[in-house]
């Protein structure tokens, strides 16, 4: 089907590299629309616009709390840990009791390679607030751990996956935890489950959890 809409689309436009380029820009679309694989091309520029907001408005008042802290959310996306936690340090005397604070400083830490200070502070925030971030810290330190201690990722994928069983998400982890530490059939009963879970969500929830559910039967098929 795809090879026959390349063709009309050459028989179209008279030229293959055009065709190939709005062939993508469709399956961008079709993929952005009902699926949600592709990463948004628009979102890395909102988080710039977003960045340069907050930097002229610090630039204007060097004591703005709630700004700093939103700052360095945007900043923790873009993987800048090290200006992130220095900006969360700054606002830390007013922060303390924050479940969100602790949790964004520990994964600050954790994007720094500093892990067991990094899972201190995460394991304060859920303690302060159980659901916390709707249970991502637990995501973060198994996500920090897979490859230097997969029984520990794995310990806190499973508990996420208690917390938040309505998770494909949780589930595609816990299978490709269990694959690392060779564990076949239980990678497999993971990834069905993280299918099955899929097919019971609502409409509304099916497409941020679509792409773990697609990722568990690709997994499944290449096990």
């Amino acid at each position: 089907m795809k090879f026959l809409i390349l063709i009309i689309l050459s028989w179209l436009t008279g030229n293959i590299f055009i065709s190939l380029l709005i062939f993508l820009a469709i399956l961008y679309f079709l993929d952005r629309r009902f699926i949600g694989i592709f990463p948004s091309l628009t979102k890395p520029f909102r988080r710039s616009r977003q960045i340069a907001r907050l930097r002229q408005q610090l630039a204007l008042n060097s004591f703005d709390v709630s700004s700093k802290r939103e700052l360095a959310r945007l900043l923790l996306d873009r993987k800048k840990f090290k200006e992130a936690h220095n900006l969360l340090q700054e606002v830390k005397s007013s922060s303390d009791t924050s479940a969100e604070y602790w949790s964004d400083l520990g994964e600050a830490l954790l994007g720094m390679g500093q892990l067991e200070e990094g899972e201190q502070h995460i394991l304060h925030a859920l303690k302060i607030n159980e659901r916390v971030k709707y249970g991502q810290p637990y995501l973060s330190l198994a996500i920090a751990y897979r490859e230097k201690n997969p029984e520990k990722a794995l310990h806190y994928t499973e508990l996420f996956g208690e917390h938040y069983s309505s998770s494909s998400e949780a589930y595609y982890l816990i299978g490709s935890l269990y694959q690392s530490l060779n564990r076949k059939e239980e990678a497999k009963r993971a990834w069905d489950e993280s299918i099955a879970i899929y097919r019971t969500l609502p409409k509304y929830k099916k497409r941020d959890e679509r792409k773990w559910a697609w990722k568990s039967n690709f997994k499944k098929l290449i096990q």
